[in-house]
Parts: C-alpha cells; structure tokens; sequence
C-alpha cells in the first residue's frame, strides 16, 4: 500500500457519513429506523409526508453533509417500503432529463468560457464603484436573460464567477497557498485579511442571491422562463407572444416590486445585504487583473476571442431554441475545448466536477417526486381548490401551487395541476376564462412563491449545492433568511393581482 492511501476509520460509525457530525448521524439513522416503523403504525401516506420533509431537512443540512448519501438512503428506503416503484422513478426520471442533460452539459460548457467571462464581469466589477448600481443592475440584466434563456445557465455563469473572484483573492491573502476545502476556521488566511473575508463573502453572498431572484422573477415572463412554462404552456395553447400577453399584467408588476426589493435592501442593508466590495479586495482583484494583463501572450488573447464566439453561438442557439439545452451545453464543450485545445481526458474530466454531484442528487429528489405522484399526496389540496369558485379560487390555485412548489418540483406540481383542469375546461365543465385566470395562476405560483426555499427553485438549489455556497457560508437557512423579503413583496404584489383578475 503506498504512502498516500486513504485511512479509513475504524469504527462503524466513525465511518458512516464521514465527517459528518455525530448528532446529525444518529439523526439520520434514527429516522430511517423510525419510518419504518411510522410505516406499520400511521400508514403509508403520513409516512410519505414525513419522508418529505426528512428529505428536505437533508437539504438544509448540506453544510453538514452533502445531500446525495443521506437523502439517497432516504429514497432507497421508499423504494424498499414500496413508496414508489423503479418504474414511476424511471418516468420521472425521464421527464426530468432535460435538467439532468443541462446540468451534466452545460455547466461544464461553462467551464470552457470561464477565462472570457473572468475578463468581462472583472472590467464591470471593477469599473462599477456603487454597490446599489451594481446589484440592481445584476438583477435587472439576470431577469431580462432569464426570460429567453435558461436560469440554470445564467446562475451557472455567475457561480463560476464568483468562484473565479474568491480563488484569485484567497490565493494571495492565503497563508498557504489556495485551498480547495472549505475551511470553516479560515486557517490558511492571513489574520489580517479576515475580516476583509468576511465583508467579501457577504458582498458576493448578495450578489449570488439578488442573481437567483433575478431568474425565478424573469423566468415566469415568457414560455421559455422556466421548463414549467412550457407545460402550462401547451396545454393552454398558448404560442410565445400568447403567453407572454396573458401573464403580463401580473409578471409585469411582480418584475418591478422585485428590482424595487433589491433597491431598498441594498440601501437599507436588511436581511444580510447591503456589503459593498471592500476597498482592499477591489485592489487586490484589480492588481491581479494588471499582471495578468501584463503576462498576456497572443495565445492568451486568442483564448479569449475563441471563447467569446463560442459563448455568441451559444446565446444564438439558446435564444431560438434549437435544441434541448443541455445538448447546446454539450456542443459548447466540443467547440470550446477543441478551439482551445484543450483534448486530454483529465482536463475534459475536471470540467464535470461541478455539475455531476448535482445530476445525482436531481435523481434522488425525483425518487421522493414518485413517491409524492405514487401516493397522491398532493391531489387532496388540489381537489379543495377546485371546489372554490371565482376569483377566491384563482388566488387559492396561486397560493397552493406556491406551497407545493416550494416543498416538491415545479414542472411536477404544473403538470398534475394541468392534467386536474384541462379535462375540465375539454368536457365544458369550466370556461375558458376561468382555465386562462387558472394558467396564469398556476405560471406565477410555482414560479414566485416557490422562492422562499432553496428546493423550491432548480436555480436555487443548485446555488445551495455548489462548491461556492460553503466558502461564502450560504447555507439553507441563510438562503432562506435572504430570500425572505423578495418572497414577501413578490408573492404579495402576485397575490393581489391574481385575486383580482376575474
């Protein structure tokens, strides 16, 4: 055995879960014991119901452990308990694939562009001295984007860059070079740039969220927004400009309380916003930026200039949809890396690392989705609605849609809300006008509300399980807290005008 083997611990529970910590766990062992039992005791649907949010609790919990080992021995035992079926997890599985693809292609794809997108947001950030123009500006151009294209590319773009920032300025205030665990100690930097670090993190803390909230209130505007549109979409037969016509009294105002949020908490510095750049990190970015610059050789420029034509071709192929988006993520990587030259496995391999882990715990989350549609946990809520009437039971679809949104999957809860009203409306039995004002409803509940939690948004989520949300400490909670006033104002102001539309 060589000198660099893996030491394993040798106790069983030393073992299990790694280093996670013990209290967390016992906690997930007692719960896989106690489902069991739950099982034999309250029945198989209020089991299902504490699955859920066991599952959900394994993704508050991701500092402390990385979702996919506890939540995937969650959904081993649904399957086990027979919950679910393989069969309903391969259907879902398959409906999720678009995702899937996007996340495995095109974040990698970002990878590929990440020098050409280092240069350009730098010169922004660093010409940009007002933190209030810089946010608002973030949010207003990350909506408008994610009306046309993909939220999960544009956030995968800003957590690249992000990251790119934090690893130029750890490497010089670090003591020891860059590192690549998150330290919660903070032990390889220097005393004196600690709390520089701290103020840094928050301000890039603020800039990630105000981006996330930039995509779930642009996704909702257009057919393309988000995949649910595209749902709601075609069973209304709504074409492009139909749909943006018909959500727009109520995208429109929800886009404006959102810029406006941003705006009053940068100015005011509520619920962990308002960090500017601190004055010595911006020197620090703005030096490294200059010996770059300095060492700079035609290669390196060329790098750039190849990377800015594939990063066009590729906003081009996003914008006028010709393929599904994660095989546009997939011609990216061919076309970046071949132009760059970049062919060994090794270097092609590094570019997955990011968005891998997180197509794994997407499989996982739609095993819990099975389960939800095999027990029909939600049909029950959905029934209660649809014995409303008028405009009380449009605001009650907006407000129920925005709750199950928030705890499941969004194209999961538009589809069976859909596959519920359009027989109806088919059959006579609701009017055109009252499935139209539902639509609508159904377009802005799982797309607003459903931002009170990381689950609640794909967008969200994979900002939650990035390797930059545990070096800025943007935990679960932290999410929650920071998204907390933009969901008051956004499903407020949503609200009101979905209980006014009839």
């Amino acid at each position: 055995m060589s000198s660099a083997a893996h030491h394993y611990p040798d106790s069983p529970m030393a073992m299990f879960l790694g280093h996670t910590p013990l209290w967390y766990k016992k906690a997930v062992l007692a719960a896989l014991v106690m489902n069991v039992v739950f099982y034999f005791t309250l029945g198989h649907l209020v089991t299902s119901w504490i699955i859920l949010f066991e599952f959900i609790f394994t993704l508050a919990m991701s500092l402390k452990c990385f979702p996919l080992q506890p939540g995937g021995l969650l959904a081993l035992q649904v399957l086990a308990m027979q919950l679910t079926d393989s069969h309903h997890v391969y259907e879902e599985v398959e409906h999720g694939l678009p995702v899937i693809l996007l996340v495995i292609f095109m974040v990698a794809g970002v990878h590929f562009l990440r020098e050409m997108l280092f240069k350009f947001i730098n010169k922004v950030l660093l010409g940009i001295k007002s933190r209030v123009v810089m946010n608002v500006t973030t949010i207003i151009v990350v909506a408008i984007l994610s009306a046309f294209l993909d939220a999960l590319t544009i956030l995968a773009v800003l957590i690249a860059i992000a990251t790119a920032f934090y690893d130029v300025y750890e490497k010089v205030v670090s003591k020891v070079g860059y590192s690549d665990a998150p330290d919660s100690e903070d032990g390889h930097i220097n005393e004196l740039h600690r709390e520089d670090l701290d103020d840094f993190r928050a301000f890039l803390r603020g800039l990630l969220m105000h981006g996330a909230i930039g995509t779930a209130i642009g996704g909702v505007c257009t057919l393309v927004g988000e995949p649910e549109n595209i749902v709601i979409g075609s069973a209304a037969e709504w074409d492009f400009v139909t749909f943006a016509t018909m959500v727009g009294p109520a995208t429109m105002p929800t886009l404006v309380a959102g810029v406006f949020t941003c705006f009053v908490l940068e100015k005011l510095g509520w619920f962990g916003y308002g960090a500017a750049l601190p004055d010595a990190v911006r020197q620090i970015l703005a030096d490294e930026d200059a010996k770059i610059q300095a060492k700079a050789t035609r290669g390196d420029t060329l790098v750039i200039y190849f990377q800015l034509v594939v990063a066009i071709l590729m906003i081009i192929a996003l914008s006028l949809h010709l393929a599904e988006i994660g095989l546009i993520g997939l011609a990216v990587i061919i076309l970046a890396s071949s132009m760059i030259g970049v062919t060994d496995e090794h270097s092609i391999g590094q570019a997955f690392t990011e968005g891998l882990p997180f197509a794994s715990l997407l499989v996982v989350f739609y095993v819990i989705v099975a389960m939800i549609n095999s027990q029909a946990m939600f049909t029950p809520v959905m029934n209660w609605v649809l014995e409303m009437e008028g405009s009380q039971q449009v605001f009650m679809v907006f407000l129920t849609n925005g709750f199950l949104s928030a705890i499941s999957d969004n194209v999961f809860v538009a589809t069976i809300y859909m596959n519920q009203i359009t027989p109806l409306m088919e059959q006579g039995l609701m009017s055109r006008e009252i499935f139209e004002a539902q639509s609508v409803a159904v377009v802005m509940g799982t797309g607003i509300p459903s931002m009170s939690t990381p689950n609640g948004q794909a967008a969200f989520l994979f900002l939650l399980m990035s390797s930059i949300a545990p070096r800025i400490r943007l935990g679960y909670g932290r999410m929650v807290y920071m998204a907390l006033p933009y969901f008051l104002v956004c499903t407020s102001v949503a609200g009101i005008i979905m209980y006014n539309w009839l």
